[in-house]
Formats: C-alpha cells, structure tokens, sequence
C-alpha cells in the first residue's frame, strides 16, 4: 500500500506534464525569492525532525534471545519495544528497561591484514628465545638468560638505519626482520589566523606525503637460530607501505608467504620465501593496464587447507576466487558474472562459506542497491539473505542466529524487519518509517532517474531534488552537487539519505541533481577505469548527457542555467566543470578542493593517476587551466584544512589573478576540511540565486540577516 501511495502521489504531481509541455524560464521577483527563502528555513527544520521509525539501534539481551529498542516519535515522545526472536512477537514496554549495555553487529566490511605490526623485543613461540634490537641491529638471547648472553646477528645497523620489525615462524626456527631505511615526511604548514589571545598568526606543520614522495624501505632478512645464521632473502627491497604479514605455511614452518603491492597499483603479487635458502617465488601474480583498487583487495588465508581467497577485476567485475596456496593454482570462481562483491563481512573455513554483500546481481533494478548473501567456497549454494528489491542495511545478533533488515529506496520509506540467519526467512516485521509528516508539509521525496552515459549504453544512475512547491509550468535552472572520486559511489540510496543541503537549495527555486558518472566505483572494471590519469574527466561527458535527458524528459529543467557545487574531490570537479565544459555549466561554488593532484595527499591520486608522477598531473590540473575560467566562480577554503592543503586553493586564486580573471574568494578562519559550515552553505545558496536565477539573495548586513 504504502509504494501505491508513493507512486500515486508521483503520477499526480506530473500528470498536467506533457511531452512538450510549454514552459517559461522561472526567475523570481526579489518578494518570491525572500517568501522562498522564509520557506526553505521553515520547511528544512521541517525536514530535519519528520521521519521516525526509520531506524532501530538493538538492546540485545545476554542470552541471545531477545533485544529491545527504542523509536522517537512526534514532539520527541519516546516508546521502548521489547521482540522475543525465539517466538516471533513484539511488545511496547511501559518504560525504558533497565539494562542498557548495547551491543550492536552492524554487517561491516572485513579485510584481512596485510601490514604487520611488530613488538620491540619478541618472544619465542616456544618461549625459549627472545629476539630484540640494540643500537639497530639484531641479537637474540636464551629467555632465561641476560643481554649479556645474547647473540648478534647484525652489526651494520645503526640508529639512523636499523634493523628492525622482527617475527618468529611458528616453530621458533627462524625470526625473519628487515633492514630499514626510515624516510620522514616533509612537512606542510598553514597558518592559524584567528586564535583568541594572539596578536600573531600561528604557524602549524605536519608530515604528508604527496605524490611521488619516497617511502621507508625494508630489506628482509632471515636469522637462523640454529648456526647463527643471517641471509638475506632474494627478493627486491620493499619500497611502497610498510613491513608485510607473513604467512606461514600449515605443517612446514619452512616456507610463508607475504604480499606485495608495487607502487603505481598496476601490480599485486604473493610471494613465497623458503626460509631454508632464501630464495622466493611467485605464488600469485595480477598486473593491470590500468590500477588495481588496493583498498578492496581483499585476501584471506586458511592455513588449515593451504589455501587463499582473493578478491579480483581480471574478467571485468569484482569477484572472489579460491587459489591453493602452495601451487598459487586457482581451484574456483566463487562469485561471477555482471556483478560487484562489494564487501565481504565473514569467512567460515569449517563451514566452507563466505558471507558477502554485492550490488548488480540483482535484474531489473538500481545496480547500486547493496544486497547480502552467503555462498559456499565451491561456488555453489548462494544464499540471498535480501532478495527484495530495495537497498539493504544488516544488522546481526551477537551470536549471528538472526539479522535486522533495513531495506529501502530513496523515495521508499524504511522498512525494518527481522530475519532468521540460517535461511532468510521473515521471521517478525518491526517497523515501517512514518512519514506522513514530511508529506504533509509539502515535501517530496527525490526521485531517481537514469539515463545512457558517453558510450550510449551504460546506464548512468542519479536522484532529482525538486522545490516543495514546484510548478512544472516554469523552467527551473539546475544544481547538481558533484563529487566523482573514484573511491566510491556517492549517490544516497536510503530513505532519508544525504541530500538536506539539496532539498535546501531546491527550496529556493531549483532542480537540484546528484549523478554517479564513469570513473566511480561500484560498477565493472571498464567504468571504473575511465578515472585512470584522468581525474580531469570526473564523469562529465555523462553528467552532462544525464542532465540532457532529464530535461528531455521534463521540460522545465533549464539546461541554460546549469551549476555545479562540490567538496574536496567534488571542489576540484565543480571548478573543472567551468574550465573544461563552460559550454555547459555557467556557475560554480569549489570548496577546499583538490585543485592539483601533486599537492594532495599521496595515497588518493597515486592510486587514480599513477605513478611516477607525469605531465598528465600538470595537464590536468585546475591551477595549471585556471586560464580558461568562464562563468562565476566562489573559490571555499578552510585556512587549517587536515585533509587538503589549503595551498592546493590559494594557488588556484593566484593563477586566476595573474590570468585577470574574476571570481569570489571565501577564506574560513580556523577551518578544517569543510563545505563551508553554516555560513559557507548560506554563501552558496546566496551565490546560485544572484548567478543563476538573476535575483540578488537577502541582505546579509540588514533586516534581512536571518533569511
């Protein structure tokens, strides 16, 4: 009933639209802009407190039997329910109980480790010996002796470049440690303006590290107990991350394993030492064209078996294979076709199972959605623990017998139900989110919409924020709020997801879109890999497409007034747009973005731009094509930013001053990494009223200042 009334409630808001309805550009008088903006301040604390029941945050009780939880309703009333799983029912309390210990199981991403961490001084597995660094070199001592009684095993470490690292092999034959040569981070700084009790700036540094900067090195070595011996392992010094884990082969302590990542992300393998000699082999081997995504990677190793699993893209999607880890032979596809294994939450070696979420498997809907599933190491008996078609959120019981389902769409209400773990069946529906409240104040859910990308295939996925008194009579500029990292897809898919700032700056008179382009994740390799040194793309070409087709659809989608607004990533996207498509996008609002991908943060660029560092960096670069700005500009930073330096800003406002451009420039005393906080959110929406519907925004300084 409750998507009947949605979709009746859709079909009626656009039943007077017509193919080629006749529209008028729609540009308020400044009494319609100051009614809208008294409008959107009432209708956004409206928004922000008119859905309930769209949660539930478990009490689980210590037997594993029952949970209770509590829903915050109207005037914040509040109602505690207490659900017996065993038997299937649920009751209202007459008062919040009193053992409030939560502990609560969100279905959350597991990764095995691939980055050791290690003790100063190690003890034995036997416990017969301890290994330890001393004026940077390695000694070990009999665990009931003294230092005086101990070995060395190096003597050209030193403080500056020590040995260091150091594990035992299951057996206590063996202590493998490397030989390290530390780099420190060169510094950036900024200065802190405004800080109260000064009478000067405040001058701040920390290590980072930028593209093309140098990594600690580690050279593996072998210390043999018996003989005293030292050698070095044949393979290459490890230049990129840290120390690995190592993986000690099950039965034969002779041989582990360690991964190594090469630096440009085009390359992962496994490799073998047999500590007897030192010598390496591969066991696994990937290389790419293009990257390999090093933060999904996931490995896992089941000594028991001497296998591994692996997560790779070599046929085009995600997916999970089983590899024998002695022969490096892969025994099993475990998940395949036009599909994403998106996270995976547990492995079960006894059971041979692998619990997984996925997007795509799924025909005939949003190929975003998150669905959870179960399926055995040998590829088969898959278990959707989520069929219906919504995005799922789970939430399991401490001993995993039962789960929440939270599932929903965007313009879907939550729905909240429990499920038994062992075959998914409903066992007692919770809670369905009220929002008759939002409704009623003229409110509208975002719709979602889809349209061909660049290769006139692909579908292009995207969500609609539209005025509460929207009339499809006028022909409304558009916003769309960007941010086409490749880590990620950023389009919210759950009901009350993260669009407030959108239905905000739709309240004064705009269609406000949100757009997942090539480049992003979430989708098959090939999307994925249109970001691969092309940053400067950030999905336009679809964007673009996207935002035609919607107002082929709908006619009062005015493609001539088109702007864009982004954070960090989404900075550098929104100012890109009026440097590289002004054909299209005509107003832009850039905050703390990444302006060039040499000054921002190594990790993030190396993995899209690659390494060493390349002309494509400068080509790419918004301080570099600054140049070319057409349209209006508000250039937003936070003066203390943590995440991007600041620099990466300032040096974009110097280029287009020596360019003799015009632009608006908003720097934030004391701010971190930010949109702009409460008063950056009040420029932006003050800067696409004045640019893009012609109309001059409150008066800040006046009678109007609350607005």
């Amino acid at each position: 009933m409750l998507r009947k009334f949605l979709l009746l409630q859709v079909g009626l808001l656009f039943a007077l639209l017509v193919a080629n309805a006749q529209t008028t550009p729609y540009q308020p008088s400044r009494t319609e802009i100051m009614a809208r903006y008294h409008k959107a301040r009432h209708l956004d604390s409206i928004a922000t407190r008119s859905i309930f029941k769209s949660t539930i945050r478990p009490h689980w009780s210590a037997d594993g039997a029952s949970f209770w939880y509590r829903n915050i309703l109207k005037d914040s009333v509040k109602e505690y329910i207490s659900v017996d799983m065993i038997h299937g029912t649920r009751k209202k309390l007459d008062a919040e109980p009193t053992d409030t210990a939560t502990r609560f199981t969100r279905f959350k991403p597991y990764t095995g480790r691939r980055w050791a961490s290690f003790s100063t001084d190690s003890l034995s597995p036997d416990k017969q010996f301890v290994a330890y660094i001393q004026d940077g070199n390695v000694f070990i001592r009999p665990a009931n002796g003294t230092r005086q009684n101990a070995t060395p095993y190096t003597a050209n470490g030193d403080t500056a470049k020590p040995y260091g690292h150091l594990a035992w092999s299951p057996d206590s034959k063996y202590v493998v440690g490397y030989h390290v040569h530390p780099i420190r981070d060169s510094a950036v700084y900024y200065v802190l303006s405004s800080v109260a009790g000064t009478t000067r700036g405040q001058l701040r540094q920390r290590p980072y590290k930028q593209p093309g900067d140098p990594f600690t090195t580690y050279e593996m070595f072998l210390f043999r107990i018996e003989g005293h011996k030292t050698q070095k392992v044949n393979t290459p010094i490890l230049d990129f991350f840290g120390a690995p884990e190592l993986h000690w082969r099950h039965g034969d302590n002779r041989y582990f394993t360690f991964e190594r990542v090469e630096r440009g992300h085009q390359r992962f393998r496994i490799i073998e030492v047999d500590a007897a000699t030192a010598e390496t082999r591969t066991v696994y081997d990937e290389k790419t064209n293009t990257f390999i995504y090093e933060s999904r990677l996931f490995t896992d190793y089941l000594p028991a078996t001497n296998e591994m699993l692996i997560t790779s893209e070599k046929d085009g999607w995600q997916h999970l294979y089983l590899f024998d880890a002695t022969t490096g032979a892969q025994k099993q596809e475990i998940t395949r076709g036009h599909y994403v294994v998106h996270t995976i939450d547990s492995v079960d070696a006894k059971k041979r199972e692998i619990w997984f979420s996925a997007c795509g498997m799924n025909p005939d809907e949003d190929p975003y959605y998150i669905h959870y599933y179960r399926i055995g190491f040998d590829g088969q008996h898959l278990v959707n623990l989520t069929p219906e078609k919504a995005n799922h959120i789970l939430t399991f019981s401490p001993d995993r017998k039962f789960y929440l389902d939270a599932r929903s769409e965007i313009n879907v209400p939550t729905i909240i139900e429990l499920h038994r773990t062992a075959d998914g069946k409903m066992i007692l529906p919770l809670e369905t989110a009220d929002a008759s409240q939002y409704l009623a104040a003229g409110l509208h859910f975002p719709e979602p919409f889809h349209a061909k990308g660049r290769d006139g295939v692909t579908d292009i996925w995207g969500i609609i924020v539209r005025p509460a008194d929207f009339d499809p009579s006028k022909k409304y500029p558009v916003v769309e709020n960007i941010y086409a990292g490749p880590q990620d897809a950023f389009v919210p898919k759950d009901f009350t997801g993260r669009y407030a700032e959108m239905q905000s700056i739709a309240q004064l008179g705009f269609i406000v879109v949100q757009i997942d382009g090539m480049g992003t994740a979430n989708r098959s390799k090939a999307f994925h890999d249109v970001c691969w040194k092309n940053l400067a793309d950030a999905g336009f070409p679809d964007r673009i497409l996207w935002i035609k087709a919607l107002a082929a659809k709908y006619s009062y989608v005015d493609t001539a007034r088109v702007g864009l607004y982004g954070t960090s990533a989404g900075g550098q996207n929104s100012l890109g747009g009026l440097l590289f498509h002004s054909e299209f996008y005509k107003a832009a609002v850039s905050s703390c973005g990444c302006h060039d991908n040499r000054i921002d943060k190594q990790w993030w660029n190396e993995q899209w731009m690659g390494y060493p560092v390349g002309k494509h960096y400068d080509e790419q670069s918004n301080v570099t094509n600054a140049w070319r700005l057409r349209g209006s500009l508000l250039l937003m930073v936070g003066e203390a930013d943590n995440n991007v330096p600041p620099e990466s800003t300032y040096r974009v406002a110097d280029a287009l001053i020596k360019a003799g451009k015009a632009f608006e420039f908003l720097p934030l005393p004391g701010f971190d990494h930010t949109d702009g906080g409460p008063y950056g959110r009040i420029q932006r929406r003050d800067f696409f009223v004045r640019h893009l519907l012609g109309v001059e925004p409150p008066h800040r300084n006046g009678p109007e200042a609350n607005l």
